[in-house]
């Protein structure tokens, strides 16, 4: 039984790390009973963002989100850096987790660019789960992002 209370939240991009995100935060929802919320944000150029999902991959992701069984919500701001997107879910919510995928990059990538994931560590209240896309799925230079 769900908890009403008990809130997993997940920051996805239809990426493979996305869908590492997606898949631990559908565990940890179904394992704690909780309610699971997807967030899927944009800056603003959501028309032409390649993380933003819609059409065709939203209705996929929709149907997956049925399938697991577990009461879920998508959200997907726009407008809103994905860190700050993922902090107010994570207060509204009053989430007892956030789960997010990270990406593997350079130590001057990090200097440069800086982390969203870290800055969703350094401003949710709650513990987040940090996964990695399986070996052999990872992506590319990353631009800035989860």
């Amino acid at each position: 039984m769900t908890g009403p209370d008990r809130v997993v939240v997940v920051g996805y991009v239809p990426t493979p790390r996305g869908e590492a995100a997606l898949a631990h935060g559908i565990d940890e929802a179904r394992r704690r009973g909780a309610r699971l919320v997807v967030v899927n944000s944009s800056l603003g150029d959501a028309l032409v963002d390649e993380e933003y999902v819609q059409g065709a991959a939203e209705r996929r992701l929709r149907s997956e989100l049925t399938a697991s069984g577990v009461p879920a919500e998508l959200r997907q701001p726009v407008g809103r850096d994905v860190a700050d997107a993922l902090g107010a879910a994570a207060d509204d919510t009053g989430a007892e987790l956030v789960v997010i995928g990270l990406r593997r990059r350079s130590p001057v990538g990090k200097l440069v660019t800086g982390s969203a994931a870290q800055r969703v560590l350094l401003s949710v209240d709650c513990p987040v789960l940090a996964v990695k896309a399986p070996p052999g799925r990872e992506e590319g230079p990353p631009a800035e992002g989860l």
